[in-house]
């Protein structure tokens, strides 16, 4: 017996090849009680997936089988129209029909649009903008079918590069190349609204599927309406609302909310809409740009975990890691206007680019030393007679070099938190409160929770659940509205949203930004806690609507932690910040001497940073007593997911796991303090070395202590000084290799 699933029909009969009149003459009776309704009546809407099982050997969806089909008794027709995930099949029907030997050749079944593997290429690009030269006669191939991460500093020219491709804008020069007809998708600027709901219009996305509905609604032509059927079973149009919903919920939709009309919801939400929208209609090139900012941690997993199994070509502009990492196969790196491709995810790239940094470096050192020869040899020889010439043709030597360029230290990648004075444990703690914004409907109730003066906290739970009524009550934005809850009261509070990064007067600058929010500093206090975050110079006067996203978000961090909070609560702050701004603002939380608690989508930085996590869901918030693997493997179904969300591995004590982390920390508190006393002593010991330098040759300068000595004296103190200083700077170099092991 040979078992189909329904849409296999069309696929199979159309691929046989050479085989005898009996086994056609099968086919063709089915599909003409196909086309009759006999079983098209029966057993739509169509099931979730499909496959073929030949003599009892199953062939999955989209395999080639070159093997004989034998038809015993007839044809099963198994419609899976019950629950997919349990393999419940629900509607059978057998056809009784003489036996027949059929010989298929390349037997394919997968379902979904027609998949191109399109190569693209950029050739020569170059695109100005205002005066200023974004891409420079950049240059590229990205193979078929690849996934590629485009990465760069912020203000680099990612989304320009992306919109060349799209076709929103010209390029002044070169071009980009792609197969003629290649399906391209992307997210519009303008969100979907309207009364629409989300499964209403991430099901309109596949435009084909739609009109290929419409047409066979009218069509009364037999044959022109097979072909219609045809391709409706090609595209896997008949699955599309199993698999529209499969997306919604992976977004964060739930059944509830996929009927909604869309302009119930905010911003964020239909810019999920969109996205799930761009997902459904499976085009041969995926363009994303920064897909996760709009999403929380669930629904970014859930995102790379689909993006993994893409069929079609990527390229995703993504500051994430993990996605990077777990996602891509060719990372595009865009810097000063020029492109480079590199194979691998984003660690690969890491490594690459640093060899390729050393490697540039060592190039540009033996440069300058071959200038430097060549130059000493002009000087020395031109103004004789004899080597003038051989000096000459050193000279052209020179004109002809071209400078290696100096790898420049980048400013956007500074952050440092002030530390705060020591306050006595604990600085909050809440016993069964309550906390909401409608007086009797709390949204967060039972909440039993300690913070203490060097807890790092990252919150749990997807949107909507409560995580930033949280954060607000933490940071006494809400009061609770019932239970208690206690605060130190000299704690200071730095509370950062996303918000306050778009609410700065573009106007303004950082420099009188500052100055207001810290009335009564001198303008030494001010500029210093503005250079913590790299505002020196001219950029602490620039006006902030030129500032990039990132430097507005490090502005932002600058003034909630200008008093130096015991508390830091962070709410999504690195949205606008690049790969590199993250990992220095990883590096700055984790030599931050004060609490901090998190919300971010960011499972890299949660990883570095947080050592307790908090989940916040179903309306009250719990400590999961596991790690972030074991988080990622309760969302995606691969743990079981029990009330107390426990770890499918060996159970940790989450308790004694806080406290070694804790006494880490204390560790490298100590050595941190160390060594800014070392170093300290170093300056001091150097000055005053200085000092005895001008004494020894400039006796009139002298400090009034030293002019009276003698030159001997003056030399002696100076041995004296030197070698302390020797060791002072030994003892600080082995500090600093101790923090970084301590880090590691």
């Amino acid at each position: 017996m040979l078992t189909l699933y329904l849409p296999s029909f069309y696929n199979l009969k159309n691929r046989l090849e050479a085989i005898d009149l009996s086994c056609r003459q099968f086919f063709d009776e089915v599909l003409r009680e196909v086309a009759q309704g006999q079983i098209l009546g029966k057993f739509l809407p169509l099931p979730f997936s499909y496959k073929l099982v030949p003599c009892g050997l199953e062939a999955r969806v989209g395999a080639a089988q070159n093997a004989t089909v034998k038809i015993a008794r007839g044809i099963e027709i198994v419609d899976r129209k019950g629950d997919v995930e349990r393999g419940e099949l629900r509607h059978r029907a057998i056809l009784s029909q003489k036996d027949a030997i059929c010989q298929p050749r390349g037997l394919g079944f997968g379902g979904g649009h027609a998949r191109r593997a399109p190569m693209l290429t950029i050739n020569g690009l170059t695109v100005r903008l205002g005066g200023r030269t974004i891409l420079d006669r950049a240059s590229a191939s990205l193979p078929g079918r690849s996934r590629t991460g485009l990465i760069g500093r912020n203000g680099a020219g990612k989304s320009t590069l992306m919109k060349v491709m799209i076709g929103q804008l010209e390029a002044d020069e070169g071009g980009i190349e792609m197969p003629r007809k290649t399906r391209v998708g992307y997210i519009a600027q303008d969100a979907p609204s309207g009364s629409a709901t989300p499964f209403e219009t991430v099901l309109a996305a596949d435009t084909e599927r739609a009109e290929l509905l419409a047409a066979s609604e009218v069509e009364r032509d037999p044959h022109k309406l097979g072909d219609i059927h045809e391709r409706l079973i090609a595209i896997d149009a008949y699955t599309a609302p199993a698999r529209a919903a499969r997306i919604l919920i992976g977004l964060g939709f739930d059944e509830a909310m996929q009927g909604q009309p869309l302009d119930s919801f905010s911003g964020g939400w239909k810019m999920r809409v969109a996205l799930a929208a761009l997902l459904f209609s499976n085009p041969d090139l995926l363009l994303l740009d920064e897909p996760s900012n709009h999403l929380d941690l669930e629904a970014t997993m859930w995102l790379e975990s689909f993006l993994k199994s893409y069929p079609g070509q990527l390229v995703v502009i993504s500051h994430e890691r993990d996605l990077l990492n777990n996602v891509v196969d060719h990372i595009l790196h865009l810097e000063g206007g020029k492109v480079t491709l590199y194979p691998g995810g984003y660690n690969d790239f890491e490594r690459q680019r640093a060899e390729r940094l050393a490697q540039l470096a060592a190039a540009k050192a033996a440069q300058e030393a071959q200038r430097a020869k060549l130059q000493d040899y002009v000087a020395r020889n031109s103004a004789r007679a004899s080597t003038a010439k051989q000096a000459q043709s050193r000279a052209k030597q020179l004109a002809r070099m071209q400078p290696i360029a100096a790898v420049a230290e980048d400013p956007s990648l500074a952050f440092d938190f002030p530390s705060p004075d020591e306050l006595k444990p604990p600085l909050i703690t809440l016993d069964l409160a309550s906390v909401g914004y409608t007086p009797g409907a709390p949204i967060l109730s039972r909440l039993n929770l300690r913070i203490d003066p060097d807890d790092r906290i990252a919150l749990l739970g997807r949107n909507g659940n409560g995580k930033t009524t949280l954060a607000r009550l933490l940071a006494a934005q809400l009061a609770p509205m019932d239970g208690a809850m206690a605060a130190s009261g000299k704690m200071r509070v730095g509370y950062f949203t996303q918000y306050q990064v778009e609410e700065l007067d573009g106007s303004d600058t950082p420099l009188g930004a500052m100055t207001r929010v810290m009335a009564g500093k001198t303008p030494g206090a001010v500029r210093a806690q503005l250079g913590r975050f790299g505002f020196t110079g001219n950029k602490a006067t620039t006006e902030v609507g030129k500032l990039s996203g990132g430097e507005r978000a490090r502005l932002a961090l600058a003034l909630i932690t200008r008093d130096a909070p015991h508390l830091l609560i962070l709410d999504e702050p690195t949205n606008h910040l690049d790969v590199d701004a993250r990992e220095a603002l990883v590096q700055a939380l984790n030599g931050f001497d004060g609490a901090v608690l998190i919300v971010s989508h960011d499972r890299h930085m949660l990883e570095l940073t947080a050592d307790r996590l908090v989940l916040v869901d179903g309306g009250t918030a719990r400590e999961f007593d596991g790690s972030m693997d074991d988080y990622v493997a309760f969302i995606l179904g691969k743990a079981a997911a029990n009330d107390d969300a426990k770890p499918a591995a060996k159970p940790r004590d989450a308790k004694s796991a806080r406290q070694e982390a804790a006494k880490a920390r204390e560790a490298q508190a100590a050595l941190r303090k160390s060594s800014k006393e070392l170093e300290a002593k170093a300056g001091k010991l150097a000055q005053q070395i200085s000092a005895i330098d001008r004494a020894m040759f400039d006796p009139s300068g002298a400090e009034p202590a030293l002019a009276k000595l003698t030159m001997g004296d003056l030399a002696q103190r100076r041995g004296k000084l030197a070698a302390e200083l020797e060791t002072a700077e030994a003892a600080w170099m082995d500090a600093l290799e101790a923090i970084e092991t301590a880090a590691a």
